[in-house]
């Protein structure tokens, strides 16, 4: 991960050749990442190491042959890496070779993202489990937090496949695609993220679940959450730039496959989701957009209550037949008592329920008008919304941020980005800057509250043999 990019020199060739070396499986394929790690981004300039290592005769370096295809063409759309890892992925004789090659197309064509589901779809119907499990992922990769309709199609008809990986791959595929989508109802019927958000909680509290599948559900939860909902994933900025560490973090991220801590890489193609307007000066001055969708469209999903749904259902009672004996014998001596005492109380009660009835028509009135009340009071949501700076705006709502324009309009946007962090030209700089307030910045209050003040810091001591700073030197980059 140090020479990310650094192409095919000396230490590629010299790791190559230590692969061969090696019996260890576990080093082998570590050589082989780390091999595809150096022509990241390389393209032609890759293509004699790549060639070495796709025809190599074991198939764990050739593992690391697709990735460092995938790798060397992210996000260029190439016809000729397409091509490569298509023949791969329909000729290879090891399994996790095929994986890989299909895996790899999601890096090759994630610039792209609508075109991928497409390609992988007749693999995404392969006989062979790995196939379909790369397809999924590929899909991941290339559509994560676009949301679009064929990704999410495809990936609900992996979500009942009949091997438990390639669910498992299906559904954290799915979290990616529809990663910060509205949860809300979308035109009367349930969002795809509340009906994805039902079936992990399902599979999740299934016991009898498959344990690659319950793995997958639980990451695909915690993908849907990440960041506190304040974050998705992010292979390029929003200037059309590729993000190295994000390629990279996904591409290690895959290799949970063989050892589950490397699933902590997700975090790397994590972006936020927010809009910060700076001036010159590198401060938040006082800012707002205009979101031209209701509020609750992109708000945050509901909490979970803590409140059980389950209905518990009683057993039934086992009745033994002396006990419907001894039933029949009480009733027939119940029966032939005379029913004088029933009578009369039926009489005295006649005359309450008449009475009661007036009375009970009276408060069913009341009710009605207090309703009819309420429905005409109800609060009426906005069609738009003003966000401060900073705001939180999610992809799915960029295109509904309209900056303000006009006399009066102090900032105007250098560049008209609708989220990510934008820099303001200050129309009016006679004026005194309006910062935004720091959070711990609040004026004081005269209140009941007027008491409570923040504990002092604790003063850390400081240490007399700490080493001075180094001179200042100018770095100069291998060549």
């Amino acid at each position: 991960m140090l020479m990310a990019g650094q192409g095919a020199g000396d230490q590629a060739v010299e790791m190559l050749g230590y692969a061969h070396e090696t019996q260890h499986e576990k080093i082998i394929r570590g050589l082989g990442m780390g091999c595809a790690l150096t022509v990241y981004g390389r393209e032609e300039e890759a293509e004699p190491f790549l060639q070495q290592m796709c025809l190599d005769a074991d198939p764990i370096i050739r593992y690391g042959g697709m990735f460092a295809t995938a790798l060397a063409y992210r996000g260029t759309a190439n016809n000729n890496a397409i091509r490569s890892l298509l023949h791969f992925a329909v000729s290879d004789v090891s399994d996790d070779v095929r994986r890989a090659a299909v895996l790899g197309l999601g890096f090759v064509l994630y610039m792209t993202p609508e075109q991928c589901p497409r390609v992988v779809a007749l693999l995404a119907e392969s006989y062979n489990p790995h196939m379909r499990y790369g397809a999924a992922m590929a899909v991941g990769i290339a559509c994560g937090g676009t949301g679009l309709p064929s990704a999410v199609a495809l990936l609900e008809s992996l979500t009942g496949d009949s091997v438990d990986y390639v669910r498992q791959g299906a559904l954290i595929s799915l979290a990616m695609v529809l990663m910060q989508h509205p949860e809300g109802k979308e035109g009367g019927r349930e969002s795809k993220v509340g009906s994805l958000r039902k079936l992990l909680d399902k599979l999740i509290q299934d016991k009898h679940e498959d344990t690659m599948c319950k793995m997958g559900a639980i990451t695909a939860a915690g993908i849907l959450d990440a960041g506190g909902r304040n974050m998705t994933i992010a292979l390029r900025s929003h200037s059309g730039q590729h993000r190295m560490a994000s390629v990279v973090g996904m591409a290690v991220f895959c290799q949970y496959w063989y050892w589950h801590p490397l699933a902590y890489c997700l975090s790397l193609p994590l972006t936020p989701t927010v809009l910060i307007a700076l001036n010159q000066d590198l401060q938040m001055p006082a800012f707002q957009v205009t979101s031209l969708c209701k509020p609750s469209l992109f708000s945050y999903a509901q909490p979970l209550s803590a409140t059980s749904t389950a209905n518990v259902t009683k057993a039934p009672t086992a009745v033994l037949s002396t006990t419907a004996k001894a039933r029949a014998k009480a009733k027939k001596a119940t029966d032939s008592k005379p029913s004088t005492a029933a009578s009369t109380t039926a009489e005295d009660g006649g005359g309450l329920d008449a009475m009661d009835t007036g009375a009970d028509a009276d408060a069913s009135s009341a009710p009605s008008g207090e309703n009819e009340k309420e429905k005409k009071e109800k609060v009426v949501e906005p069609s738009t919304e003003m966000l401060q700076n900073p705001a939180r705006v999610v992809p799915p709502q960029e295109k509904f941020i309209r900056f303000q324009e006009g006399i009066g309009v102090r900032y105007a946007p250098v560049k008209r980005t609708p989220a990510g962090i934008i820099m303001v030209r200050d129309t009016m700089p006679d004026l005194p800057v309006v910062l935004v307030e720091e959070p711990n910045s609040t004026p004081e209050s005269t209140g009941p509250t007027a008491a409570i003040t923040q504990a002092p810091l604790p003063v850390l001591p400081v240490e007399d043999d700490e080493p001075a700073p180094p001179e200042p030197f100018e770095y100069v980059p291998p060549s």
